[in-house]
């Protein structure tokens, strides 16, 4: 059937938050600790606070403390290093995020770079994307680190499959590319970006797709073998008169065309996307645990 090939990020991601829940009432009724994110944000991007009060409001779910703090647009680069250096130092936060974009104004690396690498959560710092690399134990990039549960949890066969990553941004393509490389996945890995010759040529042979390449509907039918399965990142707005907002949202995977010729796929919206927060979840409780940096 049909909605046997769909994987469910929602699902899966609500699973994964449960046994979170559990591990922080397990942790706080032993310890006394709570779990602590902070998130900055500087400006007024609307999308920013949407994406900070989604992730707030799975912390209040889950049991977590979290700390908001806001800055104006004008803030300086200072500013807001002084904020970082003071988060560093709360015990009672095992996790910070800023938010971004950044102002132009301000160095996104520097501040990167600033929050201490035991509580990057986001898997972003140069310290924890050098550990994924040579395959140490460190904080994984959200959105890699849910693309892996999905495989794990949907129970995909990896060992040995030809799995071909498109796109090779710094916060899917390349650390999506390096964990299915690890052992325990160990996949045979191609990374296609904007100068590989022939996509559809590489795409045709993969066993697992995962398309992370900002192009709404970019892989089709003709481009996919039969029984593969796609993991599909993008997420993309589509002018649609006749839908409500005057647009659609579709992923970079034309869904309809290749749904009937896989084995598995992610929707959009509803796959990939949910996982995300809930790694960020996972990585916090971690954190507060002292599993990855003890």
């Amino acid at each position: 059937m049909v909605c046997d090939k769909i994987i469910d990020g929602k699902k899966i991601s609500a699973d994964i938050k449960e046994e979170i829940k559990k591990e922080t009432t397990e942790l706080k009724d032993s310890t006394g600790i709570i779990p602590g994110l902070a998130f900055i944000i500087v400006g007024e991007n609307p999308a920013s606070k949407v994406y900070v009060r989604s992730k707030g409001k799975a912390c209040d779910e889950l049991g977590f403390y979290s700390d908001t703090r806001m800055l104006p647009s004008s803030a300086s680069e200072a500013e807001l290093l002084s904020m970082i250096i003071s988060l560093n130092e709360d015990e009672n936060i095992h996790g910070i995020l800023v938010q971004l974009p950044l102002p132009e104004h301000i160095n996104e690396e520097k501040i990167i770079e600033a929050i201490s690498f035991v509580k990057d959560v986001d898997g972003f710092h140069p310290q924890n994307v050098g550990r994924l690399a040579i395959g140490s134990k460190g904080f994984l990039p959200c959105t890699p680190y849910g693309i892996i549960e999905l495989l794990k949890r949907s129970k995909v066969e990896t060992k040995g499959k030809n799995a071909v990553i498109i796109g090779r941004s710094n916060i899917v393509g390349k650390p999506v590319a390096g964990l299915m490389l690890r052992k325990e996945i160990n996949s045979t890995v191609t990374v296609c970006h904007s100068a590989t010759r022939d996509i559809a040529e590489v795409t045709s042979s993969a066993d697992i797709i995962i398309a992370a390449i900002g192009k709404a509907e970019f892989l089709k039918a003709d481009m996919i073998k039969e029984g593969c399965v796609i993991i599909d990142v993008g997420i993309n707005r589509i002018e649609d008169a006749l839908a409500k907002n005057g647009y659609r949202i579709t992923g970079d995977v034309d869904f309809n065309s290749c749904l009937e010729k896989c084995s598995k796929i992610t929707p959009v919206p509803g796959g990939v996307g949910p996982m995300t927060i809930a790694m960020l979840m996972k990585n916090t409780i971690c954190s507060a645990q002292g599993l990855i940096y003890g």
